[in-house]
């Protein structure tokens, strides 16, 4: 879940900042970026349900 959410991220940004003019460096590590916070945004989501299990 938080590979796919990671990768579907990255790559709709990366095309969203290509599409509005971005250089395609600048635009991979814009997406780069966005896939990192999106990965751990996803990871506390799911560590925080599993304590409120316990």
């Amino acid at each position: 879940m938080i590979l796919g959410s990671a990768l579907v991220t990255y790559s709709l940004v990366t095309n969203l900042s290509i599409m509005f003019g971005m250089a395609l460096e600048s635009a991979k590590n814009v997406g780069f970026i966005a896939m990192m916070v999106v990965a751990l945004i996803v990871y506390n989501r799911v560590t925080k349900n599993k304590r409120k299990r316990r």
